[in-house]
């Protein structure tokens, strides 16, 4: 009797076990389908709400040779990429960045931005929080001291060899909460001896300069970048190894399937054309690099952008500009050159036409600051041709850059034609800035499914302008 009550138990339980495989089952199923349709959604995928914007945003860091100002140009390992993979999915580019990488990784996780695009451990911790790209590199951490001691330190600082050398010591690195599973057995060796401080408002580079200057004694960097610093600072030494190779690369947020499966299609195409390798030994094996660190005009060394700073913060008062702005227009019309004449017989800081530069005081004997008050005089003038209709200042400023580049008369041309067309006069990107280019076109009206996301002529200054406006807000204080 016995057995006959457990036969029909376990049948009872077989019933009971059919229904909840149907249930997990089908859970399963729907879970898979929500992924697939939040991946395919133009809604909620990112690739389709960069399509739809218009513009690519990236967050990357300030840090040592990924993202930083030279002499007015926005230059960087990481920005060539951005720049390379922008145009290769051909939208212009808005880089965020900061030291924290803390606060980038909020971002992402937030939408603010669509890629980490920095050098990113590939670690199992990572994978669960964000989407890895294909590898873009190796490299491995090392700890940056100094060869001897610094001038006039009475302390007695210790060459480390070893991670177990440490005897209370403290160990600077910048704050990257990616770091911690690659550092997790250097930590484990070192115990209690190490003291290690992360710092979220100092990059890698200010960091070792501070080592160099006897300020701090000892620093963690990766390896490539310490190679490159140590040769600005001869007296660093990168010799002791800590950690073992590690693969870097970007990453994406969740759900991100189709940006992520273009970023690896471009990391594809870079790699076997050889670009790449080519932008990676532009900074990482280039004997120039060293040099800028010794420049005033490096972002990374001072918070300079060229030798009229002063005097474009003077005259952009006049305008109600961020000096920044006025000093990409600057950069964009001469690169800060004095004496630059054009073919069309342009000149000046600001590049202005003989007649216009006649009409508001300026000839070729001006100095730097009439030069700029000429230039500036100029820009007024255009805003005050524009009509009052167009409200938003940053769409005004817009408006008065192309102007600047092309005429007040072909703007106002261009405004004309897109009311006509059915598009906003009052703004500039796919609405004005279009039909600049359309002039020779007898029917200018774009199709719905017309792609305006590439601008040429007017809307390529305007857009290269603020682009650079961005990469200086980025890396020099107002």
């Amino acid at each position: 009797m016995q057995r006959w009550k457990n036969i029909r138990i376990r049948k009872r339980h077989r019933w009971l076990v059919i229904p909840f495989l149907v249930i997990v089952i089908g859970l399963a199923v729907a879970r898979q389908y929500l992924t697939w349709r939040d991946e395919n959604d133009p809604e909620k995928d990112a690739f389709q709400k960069i399509r739809q914007r218009g513009f690519l945003i990236a967050l990357t860091d300030k840090n040592s040779l990924n993202y930083f100002i030279y002499r007015g140009e926005p230059m960087g390992f990481q920005l060539n990429l951005l720049h390379s993979f922008a145009d290769y999915l051909d939208v212009p580019l808005k880089v965020i960045a900061s030291d924290d990488i803390s606060k980038l990784y909020y971002y992402l996780d937030m939408n603010v931005g669509d890629i980490l695009a920095f050098n990113l451990p590939v670690t199992g911790e990572g994978k669960r929080l964000m989407h890895f790209s294909e590898t873009l590199g190796e490299t491995r951490f090392v700890l940056v001291q100094r060869r001897t001691p610094a001038k006039n330190n009475t302390r007695t600082v210790k060459f480390i060899k070893s991670p177990t050398e440490f005897e209370n010591d403290t160990v600077y690195m910048q704050r990257n909460m990616f770091n911690r599973p690659v550092l997790a057995h250097f930590l484990r060796k070192a115990g209690r001896n190490l003291t290690l401080v992360e710092d979220s408002r100092k990059n890698s580079v200010e960091l070792l300069r501070m080592v160099a200057e006897g300020k701090i004694d000892y620093a963690i960097c990766d390896e490539n970048l310490a190679m490159v610093i140590k040769h600005a600072f001869p007296i660093l030494d990168d010799e002791t190894v800590i950690t073992g190779f590690y693969n870097y690369g970007w990453a994406v947020a969740k759900p991100s399937a189709s940006l992520l499966r273009q970023i690896n299609e471009w990391i594809t195409q870079i790699k076997k054309n050889k670009e790449l390798k080519h932008t990676y030994l532009s900074y990482y094996d280039n004997p120039a690099i060293p040099g800028y660190y010794s420049n005033d005009y490096f972002s990374l060394r001072s918070r300079k952008i060229s030798p009229f700073d002063d005097l474009i913060r003077k005259q952009s008062k006049v305008i109600s500009w961020d000096w920044r702005l006025l000093a990409s227009l600057i950069y964009e019309e001469s690169n800060f050159h004095l004496g630059v004449i054009s073919s069309r017989r342009a000149s000046g800081l600001m590049q202005l036409m003989p007649e216009t530069a006649d009409k508001f005081g300026m000839n070729p004997n001006s100095s730097p600051a009439q030069q700029l008050a000429a230039g500036v005089k100029f820009l007024k003038w255009l805003d005050n041709q524009l009509s009052s209709g167009i409200t938003d200042p940053k769409e005004r400023i817009s408006f008065i850059l192309g102007a600047y580049n092309v005429g007040i008369g072909r703007v106002l041309a261009a405004r004309e034609k897109a009311a006509k067309y059915g598009k906003d006069p009052s703004k500039w990107n796919n609405n004005v800035g279009y039909y600049l280019t359309r002039k020779s076109i007898k029917n200018p009206d774009p199709p719905d499914s017309a792609d305006l996301s590439s601008p040429t002529g007017a809307g390529r200054f305007v857009e290269d302008i603020l682009e650079r406006y961005q990469d200086y807000r980025n890396n020099i204080p107002e």
